[in-house]
């Protein structure tokens, strides 16, 4: 008899149903259920997010329309109304670990390419996702309205996330930065915008020989001190060395 799987199934297939399970069980994620399991729900959850869907109802419709591929991607029950008690009550720290521990993994199989950068090069931002308050109210973000944000360190050599960090809509770039990105290793170059403005936090950085391109802000004051060789690059405008200080408002 000749098999077959879907591209679907192809993908979930990469996941390690072993280490999964171990994650599974140290957070208890399985305990009293008898249909709708973690891996189901991992796998409804992927399904999600590849096809754009963007309610129980549509999640439960499409699978439905391909029953016979349940049984191959370890699929017992897509009712949405067991999707939203699984929702609430499974804790999100299962598929935290998960895909952490799948970023590891990523990690190592990453080919090398050619980078014109010796230094290894990061992209610090973060991106805004409005959600519902009254479905999400520990979205704080206004007083009638909920969001969250999605804090990224991107590794520009090997086109993969370093660090990836949910919060509300109301955390600070820069606060974030402060306590998560301090970990870089010397002589790297981290990029990011006038959200990251915080002299102390670029001082340390300076001391940790971690060098950062950013944005000035309107209310910045830069005094000249010294110049550089002259920059050979025709595009390079100056290379100074400045002292920063801001206008108070």
């Amino acid at each position: 008899m000749q098999y077959s799987t879907t591209i679907f199934g192809q993908t979930v297939s990469f996941l390690s149903k072993y280490r999964f399970d171990a994650v599974v069980g140290q957070h208890e994620g399985d305990r009293y259920v008898k249909k709708y399991s973690a891996w189901n729900e991992l796998v409804v959850l992927m399904y999600a997010q590849a096809t754009g869907k963007d309610s129980l109802r549509e999640i439960e419709t499409g699978l439905q329309t391909h029953e016979s591929a349940w049984y191959h991607l370890g699929i017992k029950s897509v009712k949405r109304s067991t999707l939203s008690e699984a929702h609430e009550r499974r804790s999100y720290k299962i598929f935290e670990s998960t895909f952490y521990d799948l970023l590891e993994h990523c990690k190592g199989i990453t080919p090398r390419h050619r980078f014109t950068f010796k230094n290894p090069l990061y992209a610090l931002d973060s991106t805004m996702l409005e959600l519902c308050l009254t479905l999400f109210p520990w979205a704080k973000y206004r007083t009638t309205k909920g969001a969250l944000k999605m804090h990224t360190l991107f590794n520009v050599r090997t086109g993969i996330p370093e660090f990836i960090r949910v919060t509300n809509g109301k955390r600070a770039d820069v606060t974030e930065a402060r306590e998560r990105f301090n970990t870089l290793e010397p002589e790297s170059i981290v990029v990011f915008d006038r959200g990251y403005v915080d002299y102390k936090w670029w001082f340390t950085l300076t001391e940790n020989r971690v060098w950062f391109v950013t944005r000035a802000k309107d209310n910045q004051a830069t005094f000249v001190s010294g110049q550089h060789e002259k920059p050979v690059h025709p595009c390079c405008i100056a290379d100074e060395k400045i002292y920063i200080r801001p206008v108070p408002n």
